[in-house]
């Protein structure tokens, strides 16, 4: 039984994680490329409306620097949890 709990754990924490980037993610795609657009546009960022820029640009690289942050997380969740390969 303790196995099934300490990977009930594993998975909690794993959900906990997706669950914040993915919020990160929403917030940065649907709030600043699409809600926050116009206040967002009167700040100029490399010559562009940052809210265009989010729109077009941002949203996208945020999201790969998501991924990396994830399996920087993952990674550490491994070891804590003694699941990482060698």
């Amino acid at each position: 039984m303790e196995k099934k709990e300490h990977l009930e754990g594993y998975w909690r924490e794993n959900l906990k994680y997706v669950g914040i980037l993915l919020t990160i993610w929403f917030i940065v795609s649907f709030g600043f490329g699409i809600i926050l657009v116009e206040p967002l546009n009167t700040i100029q960022f490399g010559g562009f409306k940052l809210g265009f820029w989010f729109a077009q640009q941002g949203s996208i690289y945020v999201f790969v620097i998501l991924i990396f942050v994830y399996v920087w997380l993952m990674n550490r969740l491994d070891k804590k949890f003694d699941l990482h390969e060698d």
